[in-house]
């Protein structure tokens, strides 16, 4: 069954990181570009510059994303986010991070503490169909 989806991603990019190298990595792994992206520019709890980066993927560029994810994400990490659906859904949304030092090596893992947030959106009418469906979604490629 294919899905409206929709993903919206959230990065925080300090002083310190290079943001050409998250770009890249993004296009490498991800097939998402930074054009995809809108930079807003900010400051940290001590004035320290701070780039949010945030995309909104949808239609068969999110498909797409969510392929690529399910291919290179560890088969043990798609199991346990499948294990945990009900604790990553908020209003129909499934959340979830990644860790960016991992994605500018070349790697996609799972991280609770990742400075990448994902959400994937898909619309849900029926409340107790939350689970089936994103079930589906994270299933695709497995």
């Amino acid at each position: 069954m294919v899905h409206k989806i929709e993903i919206s991603i959230h990065v925080i990019v300090h002083a310190t990181e290079d943001i050409t190298k998250i770009f890249q990595s993004f296009e490498d792994v991800l097939n998402v570009k930074e054009e995809d992206f809108v930079i807003e520019e900010t400051e940290g709890h001590y004035e320290n510059p701070i780039t949010l980066l945030n995309a909104n993927i949808v239609k068969k560029q999110a498909q797409n994303l969510i392929d690529k994810l399910l291919e290179l994400l560890p088969d043990d990490q798609v199991e346990d986010l499948i294990e945990e659906i009900e604790d990553r859904i908020e209003d129909s949304r499934f959340h979830l991070r990644l860790d960016k030092q991992e994605l500018v090596k070349g790697n996609l893992v799972v991280k609770e503490k990742g400075t990448i947030k994902l959400k994937i959106h898909t619309p849900i009418y029926n409340k107790k169909d939350t689970v089936k469906i994103f079930s589906e979604i994270l299933k695709i490629v497995n």
